[in-house]
């Protein structure tokens, strides 16, 4: 039986950000099989009490920055924490993805999700814009066009909606967030943990 882990993620999430790439590098050291679920973390957060960044305390967007600061430096990733285009809608980029994957695998799609999130982290691109994220999927060798043309089909809407409907009913509340032999794992910060499920 193979070992799969369910990979929920926003692609505007700083955190998912962070942690994407020790996360995919964790799945190829345990022969983990990554299930890739972009999903709609509005829709997420309405059913399970969070909050959009403008709407959070003060004291909580303020405490967030120090954190993102922080986890920058130790993990040596990159990354501006209030860059240009932010806040800013994922739906295109999840639907991206989505089409990525279905088209070239869940490796090319697990490239572009990083990109993508680097684009929006790191480079002050507008990861909501069409044009940009064509762009960012050509220079990862993907044709960006025609997966932008894929991107909007019903196909991917019905996959990107189900993703959605699948997080809420596995009780997710927040992006990144990790599920496997059905114990979920909120956060970058948990990678440790992560880790240890899958050694075991």
């Amino acid at each position: 039986m193979p070992k799969i882990c369910e990979y929920y993620f926003a692609s505007q999430s700083p955190f998912a950000y962070l942690g994407h790439a020790r996360f995919v590098a964790l799945a190829k050291q345990y022969g983990v099989q990554i299930e890739l679920k972009p999903c709609d973390l509005g829709k997420v957060f309405s059913i399970s009490g969070g909050l959009p960044l403008a709407k959070r305390a003060p004291q909580r967007q303020a405490y967030r920055l120090l954190e993102l600061q922080r986890w920058s430096e130790s993990l040596g990733v990159p990354l501006n924490p209030q860059p240009k285009f932010f806040p800013v809608s994922s739906d295109l980029a999840a639907k991206l993805i989505i089409a990525a994957q279905l088209a070239h695998g869940t490796g090319a799609a697990l490239e572009l999700t990083g990109a993508i999130m680097a684009a929006l982290w790191a480079e002050e691109k507008n990861i909501a814009d069409s044009d940009t994220l064509a762009a960012v999927a050509s220079a990862h060798e993907l044709d960006g066009k025609a997966l932008l043309k894929s991107a909007e089909t019903a196909s991917v809407q019905t996959a990107y909606d189900q993703f959605t409907d699948d997080a809420i009913a596995a009780s997710v509340f927040g992006s990144p967030w990790y599920i496997f032999n059905g114990e979920g794992f909120w956060g970058q910060d948990r990678l440790d943990f992560v880790e240890r499920a899958f050694a075991r």
